[in-house]
């Protein structure tokens, strides 16, 4: 189904068209999903939540007033059926644009406060993020920071390209991450 989202920042609200579906298992709808799922292995995937969210007043009285709003990413056992949240560290549903690799993710984060962002990398089943990497940019509107990370197969590595700063490279070691460096060799070629 096709729904308007509102999308707010702290001085405004504007509509987004969404397609949302719903995710059933065993016959019934357990959530609402937008956005297509991440394959992480044959018995799993993620999928960013969709929710309903009740917009009335106290003082208002009739029919309520619902906001669909974007949630964070569930991960799906197909085999179990079991659903459970995902941890992603300093992601923010209206703000944080997701790109998945294999197990790993890679965003860009935003503060509680909305005060600082962040270059971040998340692991599946670890709390703590293999990357936090701090923004000049200081967020003043979502989605003013960051396009999506972009991800290369070998070696693992992730691109980012704030706005107002030089893009960085990581490469991804299975719990770790390095920062890329070019070679002395690679830039006397391109000279």
């Amino acid at each position: 189904m096709q729904i308007e989202l509102m999308r707010h920042d702290d001085e405004q609200q504007w509509p987004a068209e969404l397609k949302v579906r719903a995710l059933i298992i065993d016959g019934r709808t357990k959530e609402f999903v937008a956005g297509l799922p991440h394959e992480v292995t044959e018995r799993t995937f993620v999928v960013q939540r969709v929710f309903r969210l009740n917009d009335s007043l106290p003082q208002e009285s009739g029919k309520i007033r619902w906001q669909w709003r974007r949630g964070g990413w569930l991960l799906i056992d197909r085999l179990t059926g079991k659903v459970q949240s995902v941890s992603l560290s300093e992601f923010d549903p209206e703000f944080s644009l997701v790109n998945w690799f294999r197990d790993y993710a890679a965003y860009c984060g935003i503060s509680d406060d909305r005060k600082k962002s962040f270059a971040v990398v998340s692991q599946l089943g670890r709390r703590k993020p293999l990357l936090k990497k701090s923004l000049v940019s200081s967020p003043e509107s979502t989605g003013d920071i960051c396009p999506v990370p972009v991800w290369n197969r070998t070696p693992g590595r992730v691109t980012f390209e704030p706005k107002n700063e030089t893009k960085f490279t990581y490469t991804v070691r299975s719990r770790a991450v390095d920062v890329v460096v070019e070679d002395d060799d690679q830039q006397a070629s391109d000279e």
